[in-house]
């Protein structure tokens, strides 16, 4: 813990901040061994609510039938930036007068689409009637010929649980994870099998993080981590049991459902502060921000997705000039990085946050970009050594 001594802001400080203000709002706190984590669910949607919805439906499309009118679906544009409003304690969410689309059973284009719904509405209502589960790619390989190819299952299925206003778990619908998680935590599936993340190893996220229970940690941080082989250095160099006592997490890449769900469970549970460990590039921007600030795509679910608190660890911008980071190390932005760029310095949530515009001018005058390996020119253990622990120590985060 010698570490955390030195300065006001220190991860110690940002860390009693944050469970004061938990103490404050009459909650308890949570993460020692002796006091074990409550798991904090969703407010669970009964099956009989789910089957209702998808009755009503149905009910719309015989009705229309009886009078001789062509069924349609009316679907919320999603994807839509109009459609989207940026709350600062939220993220990115859903405006509740969203335009729409329509998914006509009488158009020879949408009909295909039109009777596809159907039949996932009819897949879905089974897997809720019987109490089973089956994951999106379980549904695609039900009828691969008709559904053509794995996208058109997943893209339904999100339409659907936004149509219907339910999260996919409630439709009995689970994602195939990608992510995985190591360091100061033990916890119990909801089979019952006792899971224990050691620095030394990494442990898949699991594909039901819902079920998860007796989250037990004396985690003072969480450390997200863009790439897998970031992720595999700083286990190889023992990171998390070193410098203190932490979890790790990556969803290597663009973070699957699963991987947003357990950084939000972790919130929830832990109250520690969560950091983002990322390339100092767009694509590595904006991965932090699906993680921070939700997706506009999944924006109807933001409330179970999304932490506003999260903090951007680095690799900043900045650093490069702060660091003396040799300019033969850095990496010209292409087009289509240029393109992500003015994307970024657009979305609602940068003008919020004055440091993040200011990272982001530095990237877009000097049109350079790097990745977490650029650390590596100073010592192969400078990043575990060196950089995390002083950015930790004198709050190098923004």
């Amino acid at each position: 813990m010698s570490f955390l001594r030195g300065t006001d802001w220190s991860l110690f400080t940002l860390l009693r901040q944050h469970r004061a203000s938990l103490s404050e709002a009459g909650g308890e706190t949570l993460g020692n061994k002796d006091d074990p984590l409550v798991s904090i669910h969703c407010s669970e949607i009964l099956s009989s609510e789910v089957l209702r919805a998808i009755e009503n439906v149905i009910e719309e499309v015989i009705t229309s039938l009886s009078r001789n009118e062509a069924p349609v679906l009316f679907l919320n544009n999603r994807s839509d930036w109009e459609n989207i409003q940026f709350k600062d304690s939220v993220g990115l969410q859903m405006t509740s007068n969203c335009t729409t689309r329509k998914i006509r059973s009488d158009c020879p284009k949408s009909a295909p689409k039109f009777a596809l719904f159907l039949k996932i509405l009819s897949i879905i209502y089974k897997l809720v009637q019987r109490n089973i589960y089956a994951t999106k790619r379980d549904i695609f390989y039900t009828d691969t010929q008709c559904f053509g190819k794995q996208r058109v299952v997943d893209n339904i299925i999100d339409d659907i649980s936004c149509m219907l206003k339910i999260p996919r778990r409630s439709l009995h619908i689970l994602s195939t994870s990608k992510g995985c998680i190591a360091g100061n935590l033990s916890y119990v599936e909801e089979d019952g099998s006792k899971v224990n993340c050691t620095c030394s190893t990494m442990t898949a996220v699991p594909s039901n993080v819902e079920g998860m229970r007796n989250l037990i940690t004396d985690a003072e941080f969480i450390l997200i981590v863009e790439k897998d082989a970031t992720f595999q250095r700083l286990l190889d160099d023992n990171f998390c049991r070193k410098l203190s006592p932490c979890i790790m997490i990556t969803g290597k890449g663009v973070p699957d459902l699963n991987t947003r769900l357990l950084v939000k469970k972790l919130w929830d549970s832990c109250h520690v502060p969560i950091f983002a460990l990322m390339d100092a590039d767009p694509h590595g921007i904006e991965i932090m921000c699906v993680y921070k600030y939700g997706s506009a795509s999944m924006s109807f679910e933001a409330h179970h997705l999304t932490v506003p608190a999260i903090r951007w660890l680095g690799l900043l911008p900045s650093d490069f000039d702060r660091l003396n980071i040799p300019k033969s190390a850095l990496i010209p932005l292409t087009k289509r990085d240029q393109s992500k760029l003015a994307s970024l310095q657009m979305r609602p949530y940068i003008s919020y946050h004055p440091t993040w515009k200011k990272e982001l001018d530095i990237m877009a005058i000097s049109k350079t970009k790097a990745e977490i390996q650029v650390l590596t020119s100073f010592s192969s253990d400078y990043l575990s050594k060196v950089y995390l622990p002083n950015k930790l120590q004198f709050g190098g985060w923004i």
